[in-house]
């Protein structure tokens, strides 16, 4: 084993190896700041520059892309409230607040720390225990998903603010948005107007840029307020401190290994592990109701969550042959069309390859940390940019990420309305986060819900069927006990305090 593992290194440390990942990061960095090209549409971009590559060059150049573009989409979250990719949504509940009061440097630092973190972890559970996380994930069924979706959606408590009514109708929102389209089994359309256009559902990244981006530029028109100004005071000045890092480090832990065992799950995907990350950061710390408001810990969570996906997709790639989202399936492609198929067989017969590209993932962590602070000096300048041009610009980038994602100019309408109903929310005081968890959730919901049915005949029975269901009903018990508790008391607290005043 030890052969192998140093023929394997020797076939890594290469000068084109070392580019290639260096090269794929920043390139990734750059992608995932723009809002809407995310993860997918950068790797399968760059899959046609890697044909005459030597396969480990061309594999590591598409990883050292995927691992960038998840860490760049939370620089214009932070910055300009706009994600850049879907898993950095979660990342503006808490970075644009940060950024609003003049900390966008330091709400940076943390995502960067924490992604740095949360990637090198989910690398090492990669090389170390990719066939037992890969047997743990087989054993989630339709019954299992619909326990853990369930349980990630205690979040939508958690970020509705001060109202849980309102936080609970905007997730009707998001789950009556979430069912436009032909339906899942039948194909029969659902609130599709008889358009053609909308028989695929609604695209998430077009109502994802409509949603956080345009109830913001339409605001600061309406207030002409120089938000820009606010958050250049002191946007370069302080970042992260070793203090912060450490405060936020159990939060990046779990969601590290929330990460990691999400993303072995094939069909998860970087947003839901976010959510959830950020859900138990925000139930287990000491300032939870400071989360949506501009915490650290929050944005901490968000990154480390996402980003522990990143490795931990390639566990069902590399040691079962299943791609676990959309940019592991072109990462698929790339070993085919080089003639290498991923699988058991593949740690049998190119398994000197492997350790070369474990090698370059491990390395891929530290170009990410050096990309990363070089970006942050960079990025940082874009709060010194004047508001007449920064808000034209950004909402340049709208409708260009929205137009980019199907090359369809419907896909700017439905910007333009989700746009239009997420300024509406915000003047009415409902809360954006709940109805894009509920939209990011909804169809997870749906599809587990009526797979397991089908499963079991319509018998309910199944939802308890092994210890993996009843242990994700039994946290969503206790949290909902947890929420229900606390409402509780902050609704006597208010009564005691009105009781108490005078008059």
């Amino acid at each position: 084993m030890l052969e192998d593992i140093a023929i394997g290194i020797t076939l890594f440390a290469t000068w084109q190896n070392v580019v290639a990942i260096a090269g794929g990061v920043v390139i990734g960095v750059i992608i995932g700041a723009i809002p809407g090209m995310g993860a997918a549409m950068a790797v399968a971009l760059a899959l046609p520059f890697t044909f005459y590559m030597d396969p480990i060059t061309g594999i590591l150049m598409l990883t050292g892309i995927y691992k960038g573009t998840y860490y760049g989409g939370s620089a214009s979250a932070i910055l300009i409230n706009t994600p850049g990719t879907p898993a950095a949504a979660c990342t503006t509940l808490d970075g644009y607040p940060l950024a609003r009061k003049g900390e966008a440097r330091r709400a940076l630092d943390i995502a960067l720390y924490a992604s740095c973190v949360a990637d090198f972890l989910s690398n090492l559970s990669l090389i170390l225990f990719a066939g037992v996380i890969a047997g743990f994930a087989l054993r989630f069924g339709p019954p299992e998903f619909f326990a853990l979706v369930v349980f990630s959606m205690t979040i939508i408590a958690g970020v509705s603010g001060d109202s849980l009514m309102k936080g609970i109708a905007a997730a009707a929102l998001g789950f009556l948005a979430a069912t436009v389209g032909q339906d899942l089994f039948y194909g029969s359309p659902r609130l599709t107007f008889d358009s053609s256009n909308l028989l695929g559902g609604l695209s998430f990244v077009p109502v994802l840029i409509g949603l956080f981006a345009i109830p913001q530029i339409l605001d600061q028109f309406n207030r002409r307020l120089l938000v820009t100004e606010k958050i250049a005071t002191t946007a370069k000045a302080i970042g992260a401190t070793f203090a912060d890092f450490r405060y936020c480090l159990p939060s990046i832990i779990r969601g590290s290994v929330i990460g990691v065992i999400l993303g072995a799950i094939p069909g998860i995907g970087g947003a839901p592990a976010a959510f959830l990350s950020y859900s138990e950061a925000r139930r287990t710390s000491a300032r939870r109701e400071n989360f949506g408001k501009g915490e650290l810990e929050g944005v901490a969570a968000s990154e480390a969550g996402n980003n522990g996906v990143c490795g931990a997709t390639l566990i069902p790639l590399l040691s079962l042959g299943v791609p676990g989202d959309i940019v592991t399936a072109v990462l698929l492609g790339a070993f085919m069309i080089h003639g290498l198929q991923p699988g058991p067989l593949m740690f049998h017969q190119n398994i000197h390859l492997i350790y070369a590209i474990f090698a370059g993932l491990l390395l891929s962590t530290v170009v990410l940390y050096i990309a990363g602070k070089i970006a942050i000096r960079l990025l940082s300048r874009i709060v010194d940019i004047p508001d007449n041009l920064i808000f034209p610009s950004v909402l340049v980038l709208c409708f260009f990420g929205a137009y980019v994602v199907n090359g369809s100019s419907f896909d700017v309408l439905i910007m333009i309305i989700a746009g239009l109903v997420g300024y509406l929310m915000l003047k009415t005081g409902l809360p954006t986060a709940p109805f894009l968890i509920a939209f990011v959730l909804g169809p997870l919901f749906e599809d587990n819900l009526r797979r397991s049915l089908l499963m079991s005949g319509g018998d309910l029975g199944i939802f308890v069927r092994g210890p993996i269901t009843w242990f994700f009903l039994a946290l969503t018990i206790l949290t909902v006990v947890s929420i229900g508790r606390r409402s509780w008391q902050d609704f006597r607290k208010q009564r005691l305090a009105a009781a108490e005043k005078p008059g």
